[in-house]
């Protein structure tokens, strides 16, 4: 473990997938507990299993371009790119909440979750690059743990920040919520912008020897994507991953 933790940009590495995971979840927090204020009933259930759906959507439209461009580029220069994303993406949805644009912060939920699609394979193949067959199992579980830590702070933070925020005034509309809760947008800002300077801390250590240029045409067709999830099908264990 110690020759995991001293090894250069892991502790890096590692703060970047907390705080990753950690934007993610508190934009999604947000949205749902002010879905759950306003609506009830089959409304709420409709409205919750969108903000999921639009999480799940692009990782399954984005699947084979997000892999390929992994292999394709150094995978620290696609992490770095995904941060920046994420300092313009939450400056827009921080910009929203001050307007009161419901609508568009909950749009927002998707580009969010695209640019972690794009995100996840570069992560999880840096963590082989950076700790080497050796060290494989123990950086995984270091990343999971990280990850489930974050997941659970994020929830946690959000939703008694939103609460306490929402203490003593009358709301009736999304609107008056996110207006309230505004503030909560320059979290997300300032942690998405310490993501991005841990981000440039990750060293280079693996040049890519993909040069194939990406099939456009087999993934206009589905071909790729179905090809893609016969080989996860064939592995029981991935596949049991995936689906939890």
């Amino acid at each position: 473990m110690n020759s995991l933790l001293k090894t250069t940009g892991f502790l890096s590495f590692i703060t970047m997938v907390f705080l990753n995971a950690f934007v993610d979840l508190g934009h999604k927090i947000i949205i749902q507990n002010t879905v759950f204020k306003v609506y009830d009933g089959s409304t709420q259930v409709i409205l919750t299993a969108i903000v999921n759906g639009l999480i799940l959507l692009p990782f399954i439209l984005l699947f084979t371009p997000s892999g390929w461009l992994s292999d394709r580029f150094k995978k620290p220069t696609i992490m770095r790119w995904t941060a920046a994303g994420a300092v313009v993406l939450t400056l827009l949805i921080t910009i929203s909440y001050y307007l009161g644009w419901f609508q568009f912060a909950f749009a927002m939920t998707f580009m969010l979750a695209m640019q972690s699609t794009f995100y996840s394979p570069a992560k999880y193949g840096y963590i082989r690059e950076i700790a080497g067959k050796n060290n494989l199992a123990m950086a995984n579980s270091f990343v999971q743990s990280t990850t489930i830590v974050a997941i659970l702070l994020g929830m946690f933070v959000f939703s008694v920040l939103f609460e306490s925020m929402l203490t003593n005034h009358a709301i009736t509309t999304e609107t008056d919520i996110i207006k309230i809760i505004a503030p909560l947008g320059w979290i997300l800002v300032l942690v998405s912008l310490i993501e991005l300077y841990f981000a440039f801390q990750l060293p280079d250590i693996e040049h890519p020897t993909n040069k194939k240029a990406f099939n456009w045409q087999r993934y206009r067709t589905g071909r790729s994507l179905h090809n893609n999830l016969r080989l996860i099908r064939a592995d029981s264990v991935i596949w049991l991953s995936i689906i939890g």
